[in-house]
């Protein structure tokens, strides 16, 4: 090894050293002043991030779990520039409220209650309360993936599919760039969670672990960069969209590979439905059709389009498509193609042996609902 060599790697080491000892100071700082203005508010502390991944260079700050048992413990937390090297803090503390949701695996940013390396502990039962919140958090990641896994998955994309319109119907620049940038956080998220995992590692090593991520759009990174890499809004927009689509596309294939849950016979399931959709929509169809009002035509069209997906969710019963025989510029053809749903569905009602609950008459419906007949 050269003479440079030795020097660079001497310095090195002098600067990890600083770095743990500065650490230390900051968590010694933590213990001390837990005892002075809130003893018993402090559980434990732990280090994630950087110093805990082996990421950590002379400008990183500390990360730190700190745990606390009441709100008196809110008093340790505050944030500081630190001049002499430039470096800012985040002392920032957990309530166990929050550890116990990150246990749920509800978002896959759960690091911190994961891996974090502990370094203080007040009590040996805020350790084993620790652990059992991991082994929680660990049975539900080696599980197999599930229709439940698939739809906390998909929530993550719901909120990247908000973000996403927010950009699209946005005219300023900066309202697009934040648009999109909500869209991206989400979407990382969704596909982490589609693939049961968590980040391990920091946004500075976030396309690595995307990049070996099983089910992802391909050129996941690549899609993601052209979003950030864009030099106008409309840029932004187009690629953005793309982003969508392809993510999107993933989550059709995972769902397509999902064995179908199971789903409750039909029977007393479907009891009043086709009722309920004849009641609620068909009327209003022939009123739209006679007045011209495609408002109306529509949004009939819509909540009948919801209540079939619901039944099908829970139902083992047939996809019905009531958007199949809708056309804006004839809405008395839209309006028998429903009655032509309503009559195909029907058949849903024999399979299960369900009657029609039909009358002549008001008076027949009042003797039968009174138990007169």
């Amino acid at each position: 090894m050269s003479v440079h060599q030795n020097q660079s790697e001497g310095k090195r080491k002098t600067g990890m050293r600083y770095l743990k000892e500065r650490n230390q100071k900051i968590i010694d700082a933590v213990i001390k002043k837990s005892d002075m203005v809130c003893p018993g508010a402090l559980a434990l502390i732990g280090i994630y991030g950087s110093f805990m991944t082996g990421d950590m260079h002379e400008k990183s700050d500390l990360d730190l779990l700190i745990v606390i048992n009441d709100d008196r413990g809110w008093q340790l937390g505050c944030a500081f520039i630190q001049d002499d090297c430039q470096v800012g803090h985040d002392i920032y503390c957990t309530t166990w409220e929050s550890l116990q949701n990150d246990a749920k695996y509800e978002h896959p940013n759960i690091s911190k209650l994961m891996d974090a390396e502990i370094v203080y502990c007040a009590d040996a039962k805020y350790e084993e309360r620790l652990r059992q919140l991991r082994n929680g958090a660990k049975e539900i990641l080696s599980a197999p993936f599930s229709q439940g896994d698939y739809a906390k998955a998909e929530n993550q994309l719901k909120e990247a599919e908000h973000y996403y319109t927010m950009a699209m119907v946005s005219e300023h620049e900066p309202d697009v760039l934040n648009g999109a940038g909500g869209a991206i956080y989400y979407i990382e998220n969704a596909i982490a969670m589609l693939n049961k995992q968590y980040f391990h590692y920091g946004v500075k090593r976030a396309y690595d672990e995307l990049s070996a991520m099983q089910d992802r759009p391909e050129e996941f990174c690549r899609l993601i960069d052209d979003v950030i890499s864009a030099d106008s809004a409309e840029a932004v927009k187009k690629h953005l969209t793309t982003l969508m689509k392809e993510t999107m596309a993933v989550f059709r294939h995972v769902k397509e590979t999902l064995a179908t849950p199971d789903r409750t016979a039909a029977g007393d399931a479907l009891t009043g439905t086709y009722e309920e959709m004849y009641s609620n929509f068909r009327n209003k169809m022939y009123a739209a059709a006679e007045t011209g009002n495609r408002h109306l035509a529509f949004m009939s069209l819509v909540s009948a389009s919801a209540m079939f997906s619901e039944i099908e969710s829970g139902v083992n019963i047939d996809r019905y498509d009531v958007w199949k025989g809708y056309d804006p510029r004839d809405l008395h053809k839209t309006a028998r193609a429903y009655d032509d749903i309503l009559k195909a569905y029907l058949k849903e009602y024999e399979k299960a042996g369900i009657q029609i609950e039909h009358y002549s008459d008001i008076e027949a419906f009042v003797l039968d609902y009174q138990g007169f007949m």
